[in-house]
């Protein structure tokens, strides 16, 4: 890296920073957190075990990020349909505009097979993994799931291991919140 290009780093990060909203709202499942920017949703942070751990854990990824009080439109649509979605009653995020600056294309790709995975159903990792044209990745497909900065958007939650085993869950509550996550779609279906 040139000593041009390592200055521009730097700057980016503190114009994306400086243009970077959050904001928390209360769900069945607890307080959600939101973040994002001029090219769509950063993050969506399911709940903690309390708002501002919630808070705190959206904020390790965006520590310039601003608390916005009042979302525009599209963000406010977005914190409604999750609201929704969480009281029982099926919403499309399949228009929600996600910022994938720095998602690497196989994410890309994995999060986009999970988009498709219609609510009150499953697919194994293996699934996806075929789905993308990968289908000895499954193992990857998990670890890309794991890491998905867009939870209940991209709905991770609806990707499980092999056998009907549930597999893993990064979020707080782990497997149960995936559990309960499930169970709230099958009802709306």
């Amino acid at each position: 890296m040139t000593a041009v290009a390592r200055s521009a780093v730097p700057r980016r990060a503190a114009i994306r920073s400086a243009f970077t909203r959050f904001t928390l709202f209360d769900t069945p499942i607890g307080s959600c957190g939101i973040c994002w920017g001029p090219r769509g949703i950063l993050t969506l942070q399911l709940p903690e075990e309390d708002a501002a751990a919630t808070c705190e854990r959206m904020l390790r990824r965006y520590s310039g990020a601003q608390e916005c009080a009042e979302p525009d439109s599209d963000v406010a649509w977005l914190i409604r349909g999750i609201a929704q979605l969480l009281n029982g009653t099926p919403v499309d995020f399949a228009d929600v505009r996600l910022d994938m600056t720095g998602v690497s294309p196989f994410y890309q790709r994995v999060y986009a097979a999970a988009q498709a995975v219609p609510p009150g159903t499953t697919r194994t990792y293996g699934e996806i993994a075929r789905a993308i044209s990968s289908p000895m990745a499954a193992r990857a497909v998990g670890q890309a799931l794991g890491r998905n900065p867009f939870a209940i958007v991209v709905p991770c939650h609806r990707v499980v291991a092999a056998g009907g085993k549930s597999g893993g869950f990064s979020a707080w509550g782990g497997l149960s919140t995936k559990l309960r996550l499930l169970e709230l779609e099958r009802r709306a279906a």
